[in-house]
């Protein structure tokens, strides 16, 4: 007895399965092919051992927020190395723990971060191909290693030399948070062999941000990988319209200066308001030169100073070195408070309503 049927043997078999295939001719399969290519492309495939926990929505913030942090740290690193320096973000993933972690080159510089507002780790691996010409440059040499580098660990010396661009790291990282949350974060351990740190489970899923740190002809992979444990607390900001992938820049001290200097020299035009006495128009047209109108307010009675309109000072009347002149005695409002005043009048926001917005 044969153990492997004939191609008969499967066909007469596959037919006595699905009666509908019984029909004669080359017509009566058509249906079932049809039948069968509408149900395969309602199929889509799932790995439950790989959940997608970060939405879409929550990715494409990822994107905006560490190209904004490509940009200053490759500025940052052209600055203290003196050359030129490209950082592009290659991609944003999710995968889980092991994965990251077996994708990694042995020995390489595995960078643990610690954030003392949230809890967890994250990880900044800076690629052996990269580092080393980093390194080489930052102690005086042209960096032009032509893609070969040492396959070993990281000397006591090479670390410490390490930690400048770590820091730079971290400062961009946490300029890009800053509209989310304050990472504070530092190093707290350097490794060469990766599968060494397991900071979460190895099914657990993680946001791996890659990018590309290009100096002349050298190229090499920076990967920054955080835990979505680490960030859950920050996920509702993540999806809401709150968020901004670029800083807020506080006002330069220069253009400060500049502004006040201009707004202390603007003229504005004040008007005291001496009386609301009424004339009528035949007395009016009989005043002459010396002629005396009587107020209705007497010189001890305080007189409204107006600033562009706006009721600002009370003042006393008087006289000072034979000019006319007036006594501030107090201020009727704030001028932050004319200004909120004049918003509501005009239909718009008031002030910290905007400044929520």
């Amino acid at each position: 007895m044969a153990d492997v049927l004939s191609q008969n043997e499967v066909e007469s078999l596959l037919s006595a399965l699905d009666p509908t295939a019984s029909s004669a001719g080359g017509g009566g399969t058509s249906r079932p092919a049809t039948r069968n290519a509408d149900f395969n492309s309602q199929i889509s495939i799932y790995d439950f051992k790989r959940p997608e926990r970060v939405s879409k929505e929550q990715m494409r913030a990822f994107r905006a927020l560490h190209e904004s942090f490509s940009r200053e740290f490759g500025a940052a690193l052209s600055g203290m190395l003196r050359s030129i320096i490209e950082v592009k973000l290659i991609s944003v993933d999710q995968l889980t723990y092991s994965e990251f972690v077996f994708s990694l080159e042995n020995p390489t510089c595995f960078n643990l971060l610690e954030s003392e507002t949230l809890e967890g780790h994250i990880i900044l691996d800076i690629s052996p191909s990269i580092i080393f010409p980093i390194i080489d440059r930052l102690l005086g040499g042209n960096s032009n290693s032509q893609g070969s580098y040492p396959n070993r660990p990281l000397t006591e010396i090479e670390i410490r030399l390490v930690s400048r661009i770590t820091g730079l790291a971290i400062e961009g990282i946490e300029s890009a948070w800053s509209n989310l949350c304050d990472w504070k974060l530092k190093v707290s351990q350097v490794e060469s062999n990766p599968q060494l740190v397991q900071i979460v489970p190895p099914n657990e899923v993680i946001v791996l941000i890659s990018f590309e740190v290009t100096m002349g002809e050298t190229r090499g992979i920076i990967n920054l990988c955080i835990p979505f444990n680490t960030i859950e607390p920050l996920s509702n900001k993540l999806t809401s319209d709150t968020w901004s992938a670029y800083k807020k820049k506080s006002p330069d001290l220069r253009q400060q200066l500049s502004l006040e200097t201009s707004v202390t020299q603007s003229k504005i035009h004040m008007k005291v308001d001496l009386d609301n006495s009424k004339l009528t128009t035949g007395e009016v047209l009989n005043l002459s030169v010396g002629d005396v109108i009587m107020c209705n307010k007497g010189s001890s009675q305080s007189l409204t100073v107006e600033l562009e309109g706006a009721p600002v000072f009370t003042a006393y009347p008087g006289v000072y070195k034979g000019h006319k002149a007036i006594s501030i005695e107090k201020m009727l409002a704030v001028p932050k408070d004319i200004i909120e005043e004049k918003v509501k009048k005009a239909g718009g926001l008031p002030l910290e309503e905007s400044q929520s917005h």
